[in-house]
């Protein structure tokens, strides 16, 4: 079954009017913004921080509830997904981080650098680590329903 990082948002306009959102498949946070579109490019950011303490928390990931037209999924950056399957992927293989960096050839601590949100990774250098785990990455790639963007 496939894995994903992108979460489903509860939005909801406040007492000014501003656009409030919420992921309610992690325990805190929310960001706002007065439009709608400068809501969800909010959601983005928080999404990330969200996952990022997760991370350096060394929580499990949460499983992504279902998303509807009242909740709309927001995608994390790519980067801090591969960030999060590679955690998500360490945490469910039951071995320490010591014997996982051995078992894909990479020294203790440079699996650590690749696991900390904030280290500047190479996307493909993740995407090995993933592959040598037996996972597959696919990105998708879809139309920016909530904006205009090209």
């Amino acid at each position: 079954m496939p894995v994903t990082y992108s979460y489903p948002a509860e939005l909801e306009r406040d007492e000014e009017g501003r656009y409030v959102v919420i992921f309610p498949d992690f325990r805190w946070g929310a960001t706002d913004g007065e439009t709608l579109e400068i809501a969800l490019n909010e959601a983005e950011d928080l999404l990330r921080e969200l996952l990022a303490t997760t991370i350096r928390e060394r929580q499990p990931m949460p499983i992504p509830s279902r998303a509807t037209n009242h909740r709309p999924s927001v995608s994390p950056p790519v980067l801090i997904a591969l960030k999060a399957a590679l955690y998500d992927a360490s945490r469910k293989s039951g071995i320490s981080l010591r014997q996982l960096a051995r078992d894909l050839d990479v020294a203790e601590n440079e699996l650590r650098q690749m696991m900390n949100p904030d280290h500047p990774t190479k996307t493909a250098t993740l995407d090995t680590l993933l592959r040598r785990m037996g996972k597959r990455v696919s990105l998708t790639v879809s139309c920016a329903t909530r904006t205009n963007r090209i």
